[in-house]
């Protein structure tokens, strides 16, 4: 909630009409579907739609805008330049407002994770608010801030981009005390152009940290040789960790003299995991409670997702897919699990090299995955589908795997229906547009049409 006379401050709106007695509060509204009547609407614009349309909508009482248009039921109109800017600005003056310690959190690929981890290890001690799911563009942002209750003491911001300049608005009026990068990898090279502009976004996050800030990063070259920041920066790798145990769903690992433990598997979620530990620790938190928060995570829907169907064990982890990301889980469900079958999708925004990230991928998992004292292992099934994926087959392939290939999800539906059994584990693993959950849905059907 905000009061009428910050909502003119934090924006510099021109009031066109104030019929109000007073300094009322109001919450900020971009949906004319669900305004109440104690709402102020902002109405949003993008390429496809326009939010000014809806202004005259006889339940708006208070509204933004960027013309001189008045409607007769209003009886608060604030003029803007730009609604995304206010909105925006209106958020920064809200985090403001409720002073938490604020964290922002990205990275090419575990951003999600990461900023789940975080606040798992957070909440034991402090009350914590989150970015819901994966909303981290500008407007997740200003949702997320706006869904903060005033008693919040740690507010943990994900951020997303799709090209240069993105983070760095969010950042700009983020205003973090602690960034975190999780990586840099090739995802969006298509849109960027190169792996150094990528890490340039990626480092963009520092645009608004406070000088006394943390940066936190992967110990990564292209992120020390592209970051910009004076203060205090922390790097962490899997390198700085010794395993004691891992086996599925459960990894035991220590670090900086401390024993912790997740309920998932992977050496990238325990690297995902050494953020939240540091962030812990300079928050005052004790290891106890650290352990605590790492051991209360569970990721969150289709990362990582353990089904059964028809007697089938599934594992859905076709969130979303870039090379860093492909390697990382493919190696660990292959080292983990008996008789694994892996189906691999398309993976998008590779831009003109998307053959040579897919080629590549086969021969990371040929040469990490496949080779058991020398031999292949022939334990592993690789399924592919897509044209882009069928080039990592046909690199597995030529090492001597066992690969099928298929050109849609109903065609690799089939063959599992048909030729494989409770003895084996099914990965999957693709961009969202490859939409993987319609395997699980043609399974469970459990009828094969061609």
């Amino acid at each position: 909630m905000m009061f009428k006379q910050d909502l003119i401050k934090a924006t510099g709106a021109v009031v066109l009409k104030d019929e109000l007695k007073g300094n009322e509060e109001f919450r900020i509204s971009t949906d004319t579907r669900t305004i109440e009547p104690s709402d102020i609407y902002l109405p949003l614009k993008g390429a496809n739609f326009d939010g000014e349309k809806f202004i005259d909508s006889p339940q708006i009482k208070a509204y933004f805008t960027t013309t001189d248009k008045i409607s007769d039921s209003a009886k608060l109109v604030l003029k803007v330049g730009n609604t995304l800017d206010a909105y925006l600005k209106l958020a920064q003056f809200y985090i403001k407002k409720v002073s938490p310690v604020v964290v922002g959190v990205t990275g090419s690929s575990g951003k999600t994770t990461t900023k789940e981890i975080i606040y798992s290890v957070l909440s034991q001690k402090f009350k914590t608010h989150k970015t819901f799911s994966n909303h981290n563009n500008e407007i997740g942002f200003c949702q997320t801030s706006f869904g903060m209750s005033e008693d919040t003491e740690v507010l943990i911001v994900e951020m997303g981009m799709r090209g240069l300049g993105e983070i760095e608005l969010i950042s700009r009026h983020l205003n973090p005390d602690y960034a975190v990068i999780t990586n840099s990898g090739s995802a969006h090279v298509g849109r960027l152009g190169s792996l150094d502009n990528i890490a340039v976004a990626k480092c963009e996050i520092t645009s608004g940290l406070k000088p006394n800030g943390v940066f936190l990063a992967l110990n990564q070259n292209i992120i020390k040789k592209h970051v910009k920041f004076d203060g205090e920066k922390v790097y962490y790798s899997i390198e700085d960790v010794e395993i004691l145990e891992k086996s599925p769903a459960y990894s035991k690992f220590l670090y900086k003299g401390e024993v912790y433990e997740l309920n998932v598997e992977g050496d990238y979620n325990i690297e995902n995991s050494l953020s939240a530990i540091e962030l812990g620790l300079r928050l005052g938190m004790s290891c106890d409670e650290i352990r605590k928060g790492l051991a209360s995570y569970h990721p969150i829907e289709k990362r990582w997702e353990v089904e059964e169907i028809k007697g089938l064990k599934f594992i859905n982890d076709s969130y979303n897919a870039n090379p860093e990301s492909m390697k990382a889980s493919v190696k660990t469900f292959v080292e983990l699990y008996g008789n694994p079958v892996v189906v691999l999708g398309n993976m998008g925004e590779l831009g003109e090299n998307e053959v040579e990230y897919h080629r590549e991928v086969g021969e990371y998992l040929a040469n990490v995955n496949g080779n058991v004292n020398g031999n292949v292992n022939g334990n592993v099934k690789y399924l592919t589908v897509g044209n882009l994926a069928r080039e990592i087959g046909k690199v597995l392939l030529a090492h001597g795997f066992e690969v099928k290939t298929f050109n849609t999800n109903q065609e690799v539906s089939c063959y599992i229906l048909e030729n494989l059994d409770k003895g084996n584990t099914i990965f999957l693993k693709a961009s969202r547009s490859m939409k993987f959950e319609e395997i699980l849905e043609s399974v469970k059907r459990g009828i094969c049409k061609l």
